[in-house]
């Protein structure tokens, strides 16, 4: 049978353990693997994979030895409980193996859970779960955590009080990280928060959410921004020094200041067009950037996004023969006082 949305959450959480078993498939791998690991630890419960009552079986592995998955579905093991058979990667050339494997499961036997990638809908590994009475076949798609999914993985980390607008700024980051890195950002959380009873806030998720490689731009973006033209200077130079590339510091500033300007731009007001900016932003240097764009407007932002732009074309003109860096910190100088006016 097939599972989709909500009915599949809920099994990955709540396994049958009179199921035969269940398909997992899709693209990223680390989707699946993720789900593989829940559905397989509410299976056998936590100490299954102690107990050696969970067997892994390579699809590479099943091909040269197509009996160690009914080998594996049919043996006993010294500890009581239930077990599990984890066939890994499967594809077409492993398909005759595993069903013929599954046409002589019985109650009692192992429970069967198959990973793979992407599968067509003609493919004969999905065809025989999904048509199968006793088993599942799931989809792993790459969309988004949905507001439960997150909710329950904060709850699986010991967080259980999160405010409203942390628990937008979680919901923002879920779109941006890949799976792993969020379920990672999670658990920090949980142990960032670790007997602290107080909720989590948006400076909770900004202090433990993934450092952005631009960090290093923070400085002298804040301080264009800002219009501090007479501190640009001095921060180049401990830029310059770290080896940051003048086309590199182009691109930052472009990129902050489309933000300010998507954010400025937005129809219900700069504050809503803050919260949904893409890479989003949190805490403290939201509400810093969210000052920004109030105090620039749209129509200034975009003569700075014109001159951020005519420079680096000019950077990368094959007849440019002054100091890069000297024309950035030009411009950057520029800018900064068109905001102050």
């Amino acid at each position: 049978m097939k599972l989709t949305g909500r009915d599949a959450n809920g099994y990955f959480a709540r396994p049958d353990p009179k199921r035969m078993g269940l398909l997992i498939f899709g693209a990223d791998a680390m989707r699946v693997a993720l789900k593989r690991q829940e559905v397989i630890a509410n299976i056998i419960g936590p100490q299954g994979d102690d107990e050696m009552r969970l067997t892994r079986i390579p699809a590479s592995d099943l091909r040269k030895d197509p009996a160690m998955l009914t080998d594996a579905i049919k043996a006993q093991g010294f500890f009581p409980g239930p077990r599990a058979a984890f066939v890994e990667d499967a594809n077409e050339t492993v398909s005759k193996t595993i069903i013929a494997a599954i046409k002589d499961w019985q109650e009692g036997d192992a429970a069967v859970i198959v990973t793979a990638g992407a599968l067509k809908a003609t493919s004969a590994l999905r065809k025989a779960f999904e048509g199968h009475k006793n088993a599942y076949a799931i989809g792993i798609y790459d969309d988004p955590p949905t507001r439960e999914e997150i909710e329950a993985a904060l709850q699986k980390s010991g967080v259980k009080n999160v405010d409203r607008e942390a628990m937008n700024d979680l919901t923002a980051l879920a779109r941006e990280l890949d799976p792993g890195d969020f379920r990672q950002t999670v658990e920090k959380i949980g142990l960032y928060k670790l007997n602290d009873p107080t909720p989590v806030n948006c400076d909770d998720i900004s202090a433990c959410a993934p450092t952005s490689t631009e960090a290093d731009l923070d400085d002298v973006l804040n301080i264009v921004a800002e219009g501090r033209q007479a501190e640009i200077g001095p921060v180049m130079r401990k830029l310059e020094g770290q080896g940051m590339q003048p086309v590199g510091l182009c691109i930052g500033a472009m990129r902050h200041f489309r933000t300010l300007h998507a954010a400025a731009s937005a129809p219900g007001g700069a504050a809503s067009g803050i919260s949904r900016v893409r890479p989003p932003v949190f805490g403290p240097r939201r509400d810093r950037m969210l000052k920004q764009a109030q105090g620039w407007g749209t129509h200034k932002l975009e003569q700075a996004i014109t001159m951020l732009t005519d420079t680096d074309l000019l950077l990368r003109s094959a007849g440019q023969r002054a100091p890069q860096m000297a024309l950035v910190e030009r411009t950057l100088i520029r800018i900064a006082m068109l905001g102050q006016r």
